[in-house]
This record gives structure tokens, C-alpha cells and sequence, in this order.
């Protein structure tokens, strides 16, 4: 299976130990049984054993032959020398020695596969993280993040319970059906070759149903991403859901989606428990039919007698459980596949920033940034007779643009022109599909990708804050820093007093994305955030349009301290904010339609000075 082959290696001494202990565990359960034909010829007194009268060689014979005349023989000593009663006694402690030994080497085969079950299931959920923070911006647009969240939960818990839970009987049972089917062979061909027609039967139609459930349960787990689709949009807007009073509307569409995946899912569980008694049932028709055939043996004394039979009959009951928890497993699987599948369109997913063999090293910013006929939009390049009209929409197209060191340079203009886009080129968070991006005249595709965004800080319109303190907030993503260069950075950054004023200083935890602060104080953190890993290209995407008057002045005052000997490029709602920058570009429909100070923009009384004159309104 392509789950185990990709995820078993690091554990294989566990899956020897594993091996070893079943192997031994159903060896000892074969020689406890086979402990049975001598106490069923003491206790009816038969004459099966009355032949062995000496030893043979090992020449002398079959194996079977050898072995089995050699215990009548010794058997018979012990009867002759202590005794029937003192004899079956002994064999009954055999029996207890074995079973015992049994019991233990069957705990130590399951007890090797727990290591290797919880392992695997941490290596997955660690491959998934791991692969989801590599991932680019891009992918996430297009996916939903309850579906993300139902793959990390559900889908990794389905394989962790289907595939991973089944591991000792994956292990186990095929060693315990070649065992004793081997012993069946050599107790008596005939009858187990009557017997081997029927199996074949049970496995076809249990891999029959097994097929049906695979195909249920794909469709169960696409409705639980879409379950927990609506609950993480009813957590992020359950605010906006009371106001327009639509608690029903939500409560209805959960209850729908809802009830579907309990319809779909409860058929499959009625199919997965349909496996145990539908094996059972079979089961018992084939040792019905098998104990017809081996009466007849029987009966008519051909090479199997009683005692024999009996004990032929133990261990073909005994081969019956190994098949059901096949069975079981046939059942499990499909579901844990059916959940992998929904994995691995994440682990699979290809990730279109991809870094160079050998990237190119700049030990610092030293001249500038520049976006060289750069024209971009969310898809793949044009395919040859493509026209431009068809597909995904330009966001961008041809620009040109100059961003010296040391300069701020301010990106204003409408929603939906390409504000956004185009700064998000620069760190690489997508890659443009005519044209190149440049620092100190190096494509940006030819830098280390870690080496390239540690040149580089943002400060967002949303604060993006993590539920941890204060210190580890501002830390973030900055290795080592001391104590007091985190004080330095909330002082610079205006946050100094009111983080003082918490609870515990420093330590104070600001919740879940910093629920417990106001929007300026989630800004000023971000800023200190920005401050301390000192970078040398600043971005501020709208970092003041959410926020109220004072604390506008505030975070104002902030970024001013931040923007000081940095490279800034700046959007801005508020044209307010970027008057003093020395260079404001306006952006139009994805292309460049102005560009100049405040001043001469506002002379030449096109794009910049209406949005001027209507944020005058």
C-alpha cells in the first residue's frame, strides 16, 4: 500500500520486531493445540498410538511420519512409567506454557506496532503543516480554509482510525493464515483443498463491498470540509451574522450540510458494520461444509482419524478469526484511502515559487528596486495563439518602475487596480508571468527565497498577530533577540505604555489574533513587530485606513520613525499619509497612469487630484 511504503521506513525495526513476534505467536498456538490428539487418544483410550512402539530416525520417514511417532512414543513411556492421570496432567501444563508464551509474544507483535501507528499519523499531520506553510499566497486563494482545516482534523483522524488502527492486522493476520493454512496442509491435504474453493468466494465479495464503501466515504469527507466551511465562516463573521439578524438563515444552511454528511456517513458505518456478521455467517457455512467433507474422511478411515480431525477442526476455526479481521480490514481501508486522497491533493500540490539550484547571494540592499516591463495575472502564462482577452484578466500590465534605496514611494489609486498585486511581487508571494522584478538589478527568481524576504518587512491594513504575548509577538520570525531591543522596538513603535499597562507586561497574552488589544495597538505591535527585524525595504499595505483619528496620529507617528533610512513602498487609501512622499504612483486598471509628488499630481488635475478632491468631500 502507497501510505505504508511512503511513511513505514523510519520504523522498519519495529515492523521486524512485529514480524518476529507474530511468527512466534502463531507457532506456539499451534503446537499448544496440537496438544489436543494425544489428551483425545488418553481420554478415549483409541488405538491410533499403539503403533509407536520405537523410535525413528529422521531418515525414516516423512516429517510428519517422524514427528508424530516419535511423541506416541514418548507419550506411551509416560503413560507406562507414571500413569494416564500424571501424563494428561503434563500435557495440560504444556498446554498452560504455551498458551502463556502465546499470550506474551502475541502483547510484544502489538505492542511494536503502537510505536509505528502514532508515528506515522505525527509524520503526517507534520508533512501537512510543513507543506501548507510552503505553499504560495496563490494556492490559498483558490482553496477553502474549512476544507484545509477538515483535511489537517478529519481527514488525518479517518486514517489515523481506518488505515493506521489496522497496522497489527495487516501484520499479523497473513502470518497467522500462512501458519496455519501451512498446518492444515500437511494434517491433511485432501480436506484442505475442499476447503481452499471457498475462500476465494469470502474475499471476492468482501473487496466487492470494500469497493462500494471507498466510493461512499470520498463523498462523506467532501461534506465535512463543507461542514466545517460554514462553521469557521460563521467563527470569523459571526459578528456581521447578529447584525443583519440572520441566525436562522446560518443555523438552516449548517443543519442542511449537516444532515447530509449524518445520511452519508451513517450508510457507510452501516456497511462497515455489516463486515463483521456477514464474515461470521460465512464463516460458519464453511466450517459446516468442511466438517461434512472431513466426516466422510473420517467415517470411511481415510488417513484421518478422529482426534485428528478434531484438532484439523481447531485450527480451521482458528484461521476464521484472521480472515474476519481481514474482512475488517477490507472494510477500514477505504475509508482511511478515501481520506488520504483528500490529503494528498495538498501534499501534491505543486508549489509554483520555486527556488534555483544555485541562488545568487547580495549581502545587502545597496541601489534599488525595479519592476521591468512586469505584466501579471492569477493563472499561467499565455498559451501560444492565446489572446490577451481570454482566461484569467491582466492585473497588471507593463509596468515600469523605479524604486531607489532610501526613497518612499507611494502606490495610490482604486480598489481592484493592482495595488496589492503589484508590492506582493516583490517578496515573491507570486511570480509575474511577462517581465521581471529586480533588486540591485538582480531578478528577484534568481535570489534564495528565505535570503530575499529577510531584506524585506510589512506592516498589513490587518494586523496579523498570533495568540501569544506580547514578546514573542513582536519577536516573531527574529532569532535571539534580547530584551532590550524588544523594549527599543514597542518604544519606537508607540506601544511601549500600554503594553506596560497590561496584566503582565510583556508577558501578556493578547489572544487570538489579538482579540484583547484595539485596532491601533494591533498596528503598533505589527510595527514593533517591523522595527525589530530592522529590514531594509519597508512595505505598508494601508497600514492606517482602519483606524480612528488618534490612533492614526499614533501609528502615524510610528511609521514615520520606522520609515527613517528604510526603502518604503506605501499603499495608501488616505492620500493624507503619503503627501510627503518622494514619489506617488498612481495605478489605473493594472496599468501606471501618473506618477510625481503631491504637488505636481494635483496640477495636473487628472487621476490623483479626484481622488484628492473626493477624500476633500
Amino acid at each position: 500500500m502507497s501510505v505504508l511504503r511512503r511513511f513505514v521506513p523510519p520504523y522498519k525495526k519495529f515492523v521486524v520486531l512485529s514480524i518476529v513476534f507474530n511468527i512466534l505467536s502463531a507457532l506456539l498456538n499451534i503446537f499448544s493445540f496440537a496438544a489436543l490428539i494425544p489428551i483425545l487418544q488418553i481420554l478415549f483410550k483409541t488405538d491410533d498410538s499403539v503403533a509407536a512402539t520405537a523410535l525413528m530416525g529422521w531418515d525414516d520417514g516423512s516429517l510428519k511420519d517422524v514427528v508424530v511417532n516419535n511423541v506416541y512414543y514418548y507419550i506411551n513411556h509416560f503413560i507406562a512409567d507414571v500413569g494416564s492421570t500424571t501424563t494428561l496432567l503434563i500435557i495440560g501444563l504444556f498446554l498452560i506454557i504455551t498458551t502463556l508464551l502465546k499470550t506474551g509474544a502475541y502483547f510484544l507483535a502489538a505492542a511494536s506496532v503502537v510505536p509505528i501507528r502514532t508515528g506515522i499519523v505525527r509524520d503526517l499531520r507534520n508533512q501537512l503543516y510543513h507543506k501548507i506553510v510552503s505553499l504560495p499566497l496563490g494556492f490559498f486563494t483558490e482553496e477553502r480554509k474549512g476544507d484545509l482545516i477538515a483535511r489537517m482534523t478529519g481527514d488525518v483522524q479517518e486514517v489515523e482510525t481506518s488505515i493506521m488502527s489496522s497496522l497489527d492486522l495487516m501484520f499479523k493476520n497473513p502470518i497467522l493464515i500462512i501458519s496455519y493454512f501451512t498446518t492444515l496442509i500437511v494434517i491433511s491435504w485432501q480436506l484442505t483443498l475442499f476447503s481452499v474453493v471457498i475462500i476465494p468466494l469470502i474475499g471476492w465479495f468482501m473487496g466487492w463491498i470494500g469497493r462500494k464503501l471507498k466510493a461512499q466515504s470520498i463523498k462523506a469527507q467532501a461534506l465535512w470540509s463543507d461542514t466545517m466551511t460554514v462553521v469557521d465562516e460563521t467563527l470569523s463573521g459571526l459578528r456581521i451574522i447578529k447584525a443583519f439578524c440572520a441566525e436562522d438563515k446560518m443555523r438552516r444552511k449548517f443543519d442542511t450540510i449537516n444532515s447530509t454528511y449524518r445520511n452519508d456517513i451513517m450508510w457507510v458505518n452501516i456497511r462497515q458494520n455489516l463486515g463483521h456478521p456477514l464474515s461470521e455467517f460465512l464463516g460458519t457455512c464453511m466450517i459446516v461444509i468442511v466438517l461434512w467433507f472431513g466426516g466422510v474422511l473420517v467415517l470411511s478411515n481415510e488417513a484421518l482419524s478422529g482426534p485428528t480431525f478434531i484438532y484439523y477442526m481447531v485450527i480451521l476455526y482458528s484461521i476464521i478469526n484472521p480472515l474476519k479481521e481481514v474482512s475488517k480490514v477490507g472494510y477500514n481501508i477505504p475509508k482511511g484511502l478515501a481520506s488520504m486522497e483528500r490529503i494528498d491533493k495538498i501534499l501534491m500540490a505543486e508549489n509554483t515559487i520555486k527556488e534555483v539550484a544555485h541562488p545568487r547571494q547580495i549581502p545587502s540592499f545597496e541601489h534599488q528596486i525595479e519592476f521591468r516591463n512586469v505584466s501579471f495575472r492569477y493563472g499561467e502564462r499565455l498559451r501560444v495563439g492565446e489572446s490577451e482577452g481570454s482566461g484569467m484578466q491582466w492585473v497588471l500590465r507593463d509596468i515600469n518602475l523605479t524604486i531607489p534605496k532610501g526613497k518612499t514611494i507611494a502606490i495610490v489609486g482604486q480598489s481592484g487596480s493592482g495595488k496589492s498585486t503589484l508590492v506582493d511581487l516583490i517578496p515573491r508571494y507570486y511570480d509575474v508571468q511577462e517581465g521581471e522584478v529586480l533588486i540591485d538589478g538582480i531578478n528577484v527568481r534568481d535570489l534564495g527565497i528565505h535570503d530575499l524576504r529577510q531584506f524585506i518587512g510589512n506592516v498589513n491594513q490587518e494586523a496579523i498577530l498570533f495568540n501569544d504575548t506580547f514578546r514573542n509577538n513582536i519577536s516573531f520570525g527574529v532569532e535571539n533577540a534580547t530584551d532590550e531591543q524588544i523594549v527599543e522596538a514597542a518604544k519606537i513603535a508607540n506601544a511601549y505604555d500600554f503594553i506596560m499597562q497590561s496584566e503582565h507586561g510583556f508577558d501578556t497574552n493578547i489572544g487570538d489574533r489579538g482579540s484583547r488589544l484595539s485596532g491601533g495597538q494591533r498596528q503598533r505591535v505589527s510595527i514593533a513587530r517591523a522595527i525589530l527585524k530592522n529590514p531594509p525595504i519597508l512595505i505598508l499595505d494601508e497600514a492606517t485606513s482602519a483606524l480612528d483619528t488618534e490612533s492614526e496620529r499614533l501609528v502615524q507617528d510610528a511609521l514615520e520613525r520606522l520609515m527613517k533610512t528604510r526603502t518604503t513602498v506605501a499603499i495608501a487609501h488616505r492620500l493624507s499619509t503619503i503627501r510627503n512622499a518622494d514619489e506617488i504612483v498612481v495605478l489605473h486598471e493594472g496599468r501606471i497612469v501618473e506618477r510625481g509628488t503631491h504637488e505636481s499630481l494635483l496640477a495636473i488635475d487628472g487621476y490623483y487630484k479626484r481622488l484628492n478632491d473626493m477624500q476633500q468631500l
